[in-house]
This record gives C-alpha cells, structure tokens and sequence, in this order.
C-alpha cells in the first residue's frame, strides 16, 4: 500500500477501548511514547486491530497548533 500522507509512524498496539460508536486506540511508536486516536468501531473491526498487533499512524493535516500554558 502507497499512500500520498508523509507522516506514518509504525507502531505496536498498546490498547483498545470500544465504545458503542467510535474505537479509541492506543499505538506505541517508540519506548515511552504514545500516539492515540479514535476511530469508528466498523473501521477498528475492519482492521482487526488487537492488542500487540502492529499498525500505523497515518498522520495528515494541513495545521499544526503549538500552545504553552
């Protein structure tokens, strides 16, 4: 699979928790760190996503916002 998103980060499944819509899925992409991100339950069910199994984060937007307390 080729896709045109320059940022994909492989990762290792760390957690899943199914809600009664969305997915919400935890990928470590390196020790210590974490992205998350929530999907529809159809789509997580399509991937077959488990704990351990390894995916990626396919990251594409068109802003970045940066704050500080």
């Amino acid at each position: 699979m080729e896709i045109s998103a320059r940022n994909a980060l492989k990762g290792t499944v760390k957690a899943i928790e199914v809600g009664a819509v969305s997915t919400e899925v935890v990928l470590e992409i390196a020790a210590d760190v974490e992205i998350t991100a929530v999907i529809t339950k159809t789509s997580a069910e399509k991937l077959g996503l488990s704990v351990g199994k390894q995916a990626y984060a396919v990251i594409k937007a068109s802003d970045v916002i940066v704050a500080i307390d």
